[in-house]
C-alpha cells in the first residue's frame, strides 16, 4: 500500500533556496539533453551566480511537497507580455500535473493580456501540455542543426488591462 500523495503547495521561491533550484533544473533537463543529444543546454550550463542574478530580474513560483521542492518556473513582464521560463518538474513527478499547477498560476498572477514561452521542437510532452492550456505555436527559431525552439503564445482573455 502506498502512503497518500504529499500535496503541492505553490508558493515564492525563496532566495536561499537557489542551490536547490539548480539542482532541480538540472535533473529536470538532462532528459532534454539526452532527447537533443546536446548536453550544453542552457539550462544544464547555467552557474549558481547566473541564477541568482537571473532571479534578482524574475519573479519564481516553486511547487513544495512538504519541504522538498518538486518544480518551478520563472516569469517576467516584459512589453505586455508575460514571459514564462524554465517551467521545471523533478522528473519522478512528471506528468502529474505540478507543471500544468504552475502554468495556471503564472497566468492567474498577471493583468497582462497574453503570456508567451518556448520549448524544444522534440519536446512533445511540454509541447502537449502548452496546447492543452491553449498556447499556440507562433514561430521557430533554429538554434543548430538539432535544436528548434517552438515558441508559442496564449491570449489571456480573463486578464484584466492596466490602466
Amino acid at each position: 500500500m502506498h502512503p497518500p500523495p504529499t500535496p503541492i503547495e505553490l508558493r515564492p521561491l525563496p532566495r536561499a533556496a537557489a542551490g536547490e533550484l539548480l539542482t532541480l533544473q538540472r535533473a529536470a533537463y538532462v532528459t532534454e539533453a539526452q532527447l537533443y543529444d546536446d548536453p550544453r543546454l542552457p539550462a544544464l550550463t547555467q552557474s549558481l551566480d547566473e541564477l541568482v542574478a537571473e532571479l534578482a530580474s524574475s519573479t519564481c513560483t516553486a511547487a513544495y511537497a512538504g519541504d522538498r521542492l518538486v518544480g518551478a518556473m520563472r516569469v517576467h513582464e516584459i512589453d505586455e507580455m508575460l514571459h514564462i521560463g524554465r517551467l521545471t518538474v523533478v522528473p519522478d513527478l512528471q506528468g502529474q500535473g505540478i507543471g500544468s499547477r504552475l502554468l495556471a498560476a503564472a497566468e492567474a498572477g498577471t493583468e497582462l493580456p497574453a503570456a508567451t514561452l518556448f520549448t524544444g521542437h522534440l519536446s512533445v510532452a511540454n509541447l502537449r501540455l502548452y496546447q492543452r492550456h491553449g498556447y499556440a505555436e507562433t514561430s521557430r527559431e533554429v538554434v543548430h542543426a538539432g535544436l528548434h525552439l517552438v515558441h508559442l503564445t496564449k491570449t489571456l482573455a480573463g486578464a484584466p488591462r492596466r490602466r
